[in-house]
């Protein structure tokens, strides 16, 4: 690699951060849960779509720093699809070629977006797309950016304007700048333990809970602590939930975990749906029967205070998954039996559109 090559290519990805706004904290008033303030930090405003776009980059800082990147060389990634569409988007920016190893399963939309961005898709119908990747960065003499063991130490935790940084900073002029709780999905772990390590560095009483959906082996082992573990399966939540124990999650930053089942992800996100009229993706939905709950706990023990979450990405790109019901169908997924429990936790009546 070249100085003056890297110099060039950081100086690129600088331009394009110093070009992009703060995403936006929405405030999301729930009027059965008074006193109690929920937030959603829109990351689906990112120009790659997703919160992925903020790991992007500081993957791709964190190997030219290193000295992994050199000029035209190909960037290798096993992903789930939104990591590989961020960062597709900074290969791009800077013209390098980029090749992801991603399910058969991932959304259309999703591939589509790669392939928009210039990035080759590799579909695997195989659960170890790590070594897929890693052999194919080989053959390709490229390097292979490992987004599941570098997320946890490619962005700085202590500031410098990460995901956590923004959101404590957001909060200053709330009722309760001091969150009682943050709650987030994991898939790498990266940001949990971003915003875990950042609460701690900055001495607050905020915890961290993280949830898990169905096939994912992170709320076992938050409890067991065998990083040994392992699931047959794959998470249908596109974007958290992991096969096996990830380098990058870090259990030890983390309050609490909640397992959230995959219908009431979905009812969740449906019901969001017409509170903001514009659809989100499935973790968020995730994220916010989380939230939920945890509000839920909060106003039977009269206790006041505010909740932040994340809008991880945007729902267009699940028209023919989540907001599908033939889909949802064939996956034997029934949101039904979780909308009427949120209607009734929230006090909704039977039109409120869930």
């Amino acid at each position: 690699m070249t100085t003056s090559w890297a110099h060039d290519a950081i100086a690129r990805i600088d331009a394009d951060f110093n070009r992009s706004a703060d995403t936006h904290l929405i405030k999301l008033p729930l009027a059965a849960f008074p006193g109690i303030d929920i937030y959603l930090k829109d990351e689906s405003i990112h120009p790659s779509g997703s919160l992925k776009h903020r790991l992007a980059r500081s993957l791709f800082l964190y190997a030219i720093c290193n000295g992994w990147i050199s000029e035209s060389q190909a960037i290798v990634e096993a992903s789930s699809g939104s990591t590989a569409i961020s960062e597709a988007y900074f290969a791009k920016l800077l013209e390098l070629p980029f090749h992801t190893v991603i399910p058969a399963t991932t959304a259309k939309e999703k591939i589509c977006k790669i392939r928009f961005l210039g990035g080759q898709c590799h579909l695997t119908d195989q659960s170890d797309i790590y070594s897929a990747a890693a052999g194919l960065a080989t053959q390709l003499d490229g390097h292979y950016m490992d987004q599941f063991t570098f997320a946890e130490r490619a962005t700085d935790w202590r500031g410098n304007n990460n995901i956590a940084e923004s959101l404590f900073r957001q909060m200053e002029l709330e009722q309760h700048p001091e969150p009682k709780w943050v709650v987030m999905g994991a898939g790498t772990g990266g940001t949990s333990a971003t915003i875990g390590r950042y609460i701690r560095y900055q001495k607050l009483a905020t915890k961290l809970c993280v949830v898990d959906p169905e096939n994912s082996v992170y709320y076992d082992y938050f409890h067991a602590g065998d990083a040994s573990l392992t699931t047959p399966g794959r998470s249908r939540i596109e974007g958290i939930g992991r096969p096996r124990v990830e380098p990058s999650f870090v259990r030890t930053v983390i309050d609490r975990m909640v397992q959230v089942p995959d219908a009431a992800s979905i009812a969740t996100m449906r019901l969001l749906e017409g509170w903001l009229d514009r659809r989100c993706g499935a973790s968020t939905g995730t994220n916010l029967w989380a939230v939920i709950k945890i509000a839920e706990e909060m106003r039977a023990a009269g206790e006041t205070g505010s909740i932040v979450t994340l809008i991880c990405d945007g729902g267009e790109r699940y028209t023919e998954t989540y907001y599908n019901d033939a889909w949802l169908e064939l996956q034997g997924i029934d949101p039904s039996p979780f909308s009427a429990k949120l209607q009734s936790i929230l006090e909704l009546s039977d039109e409120y559109p869930c």
